[in-house]
């Protein structure tokens, strides 16, 4: 057991509608109702799912549901019910959001004049160039 629910349709769709999945057909036929999401990673790859009606019509068999996680939406149970429950996104390799860095121009020029590099590595970008631009203009 788990200590999830057993996943449905709707849980299936949720998912792939909250972490921005593109809807590429929508089709009816003798089977029923199948959507079909895709979705581009960030290192180019394109995942597909294919959502149709479970087996049972109410829920995936535990089979079909890892099938569906590892080959399909390439996410764990706890990433997928995260998605689903709070629109908490799979990272999928996307890094965390980094702070610009600072020029190598403006690091060179800062330990050029005599700034220590310990010191530099804490500064920010703004504080960096705002440094470089005191010293040049004491130069003046």
């Amino acid at each position: 057991m788990t200590g999830f629910p057993e996943p449905t349709r709707k849980d299936n769709e949720s998912f792939c509608l909250n972490e921005g999945w593109t809807q590429v057909r929508n089709a009816r036929g003798k089977s029923g109702h199948h959507l079909t999401f895709e979705l581009t990673l960030p290192d180019g790859r394109v995942l597909r799912t294919r959502i149709s009606h479970p087996p049972n019509r109410q829920t995936y068999g535990p089979s079909m549901w890892a099938h569906i996680l590892r080959d399909q939406l390439q996410v764990g149970e706890d990433e997928f019910w995260a998605c689903v429950r709070e629109k908490k996104v799979p990272q999928r390799g996307r890094g965390e959001p980094t702070t610009p860095s600072i020029p190598a121009g403006v690091v060179a020029q800062l330990l050029s004049h005599g700034i220590k590099e310990s010191e530099v590595r804490l500064m920010s970008r703004a504080e960096a160039i705002e440094r470089l631009n005191l010293i040049w203009s004491k130069e003046a």
